[in-house]
């Protein structure tokens, strides 16, 4: 649905691809290969074995890994004041995401599910990194859009994850029509608008027009906006989460500073 979304979207305001220098366009298919196939994989395997929560705290560990990675491959330099925000939006959201709350579903795993879990957990967040900085190094080579940059890689993501569906399940598909309420439809396509569609052009934009691992810590405070929609549902909000959100934003503002 997202890729259908692009192609809409390119063939609306008719924006072009230079293929005179083919490099930049293979380093893209490359980051959705790694981060989107492998990453997406490797975290939902993760978080089926751990639960978002512990997931999510692992994956704090991508932007420092991003930006060492963009430091050597790049030589993107960040002062101090940039590693401190970074460091601060961190602690904030690991705050948040470690809180205890009931009925959550986040159960006590066995020893084995929770070796396997860190390391698909510990695999998703070094894909995350490495998506990224090969994205960073695709901006840097070649003249590509973050819109068409979201396209190349969800399409080579798609072929990569269609493919070995079909190799691990050749033997196993069902025949039968298989229908879903116009309910689901729904819902499916709205998630496919905001969250691939937008989500993933407007990370590309992001790591297009600022250093990788400013762009990579911003990317990781999604669960701080769990925070409002809980108010405005009724929920109980806890002290703890609102100090977890004043420290992140306050990295943030370091980031959104270090010029």
């Amino acid at each position: 649905m997202a890729i259908a979304f692009f192609s809409l979207t390119i063939w609306l305001t008719g924006e072009s691809l230079s293929t005179s220098n083919h490099t930049p366009i293979l380093l893209l298919c490359l980051s959705g290969v790694v981060g989107i196939a492998l990453g997406d994989t490797a975290f939902l395997t993760a978080v089926n074995h751990l639960g978002a929560r512990r997931v999510l705290l692992i994956g704090t560990l991508a932007p420092p890994m991003t930006a060492i990675a963009a430091n050597i491959v790049l030589q993107e330099q960040l002062n101090f004041r940039a590693w401190c925000g970074i460091l601060l939006t961190i602690m904030g959201v690991a705050w948040v995401v470690t809180e205890r709350v009931p009925d959550t579903g986040d159960r006590r795993v066995k020893d084995s599910l929770l070796i396997r879990g860190l390391g698909f957990a510990l695999l998703a967040a070094i894909t995350n990194a490495t998506g990224t900085v090969i994205s960073r190094v695709a901006f840097a080579t070649g003249n590509v859009t973050p819109l068409w940059a979201a396209l190349l890689r969800l399409s080579a993501a798609e072929l990569i994850l269609v493919v070995g569906i079909w190799l691990s399940h050749k033997h196993q598909m069902s025949s039968y029509a298989y229908r879903e309420p116009w309910r689901i439809i729904f819902i499916s396509c709205f998630a496919s608008f905001c969250g691939t569609y937008l989500g993933i052009w407007l990370q590309q934009t992001a790591i297009k027009l600022t250093d990788a691992g400013v762009a990579s810590t911003l990317m990781q405070t999604s669960p701080l906006f769990v925070i409002p929609l809980s108010l405005f549902l009724g929920e109980k909000v806890s002290w703890r989460a609102i100090a977890g959100v004043i420290i992140a934003i306050t990295g943030i503002g370091l980031l959104f500073y270090l010029k």
